[in-house]
């Protein structure tokens, strides 16, 4: 199994597992990340993502690749964006629990989710363009700004977890044995929170940031419109 899935009182724990391969991303790895998150049902109400092992994400199983003609890298490529892109539209709350290095798509898995939280021992890096390919250009020059991530393509530095808080990829930096109480602390805000609130806050961002104000604004209105229609304002119907 290349992905587990775990699900616990509402939440579901998706957890990268080729750690021989450091969960280097392989097709079967991306078909099954789909999979999961496509099956996440209306009772999950929090996604914490996770990996097997001392590394969050390797990368592209290069290995893998050395096989494969140019229609088989394109098929691995389009499933890849497909996983990040469903990973990222889940309407709930997704985090990534990051707490080792996390490589070229280990960076677009974590950028996918809503927020990263990390422990000291994770690292950012998207070497892509010194490995003779393309990829990981999108999500984090949104979060990081162009500058800073074109600096990490261009020459393949890593990016520490210290320096990733101080960026704004990681919303949280936690020691690692306070990693589980701060996961507690999240899974009881959230699992306290009414759902479809959460739901409307996510969509609205996510929409709001793609907007400019007016339209940021309206996107909010119709959200609150949503909320009061349905019969349900500050968690009470």
């Amino acid at each position: 199994m290349t992905v587990l899935v775990e699900v616990r009182d509402c939440v579901a724990t998706i957890t990268l597992n080729r750690p021989e391969r450091r969960n280097a991303l392989n097709l079967a790895m991306c078909d099954a990340l789909l999979a999961a998150v496509q099956g996440m049902d209306a009772s999950i109400k929090l996604v914490f993502v996770r990996a097997s092992g001392p590394v969050f994400c390797a990368g592209a199983d290069l290995k893998e690749r050395e096989g494969m003609g140019a229609a088989q890298v394109r098929e691995r490529r389009m499933k890849a964006f497909a996983a990040y892109a469903a990973l990222e539209a889940l309407p709930i709350p997704a985090i990534a629990v990051v707490e080792g290095p996390a490589v070229g798509s280990g960076c677009e898995i974590a950028a996918a989710c809503d927020f990263i939280v990390a422990t000291p021992k994770a690292s950012f890096r998207t070497p892509e363009a010194l490995r003779g390919t393309v990829g990981a250009t999108q999500r984090l020059p949104r979060i990081l700004g162009k500058r800073l991530a074109k600096d990490l393509m261009f020459t393949g530095r890593t990016l520490s977890a210290k320096e990733a808080e101080r960026h704004g990829l990681v919303a949280r930096l936690v020691p690692a044995d306070k990693l589980a109480a701060v996961l507690g602390e999240i899974r009881q805000a959230v699992l306290g929170a009414p759902a479809q609130t959460l739901r409307l806050a996510k969509r609205t961002i996510d929409r709001g940031v793609a907007l400019d104000p007016q339209g940021a604004l309206a996107a909010e209105i119709e959200a609150i419109e949503a909320q009061i229609g349905a019969g349900v304002w500050m968690g009470k119907a």
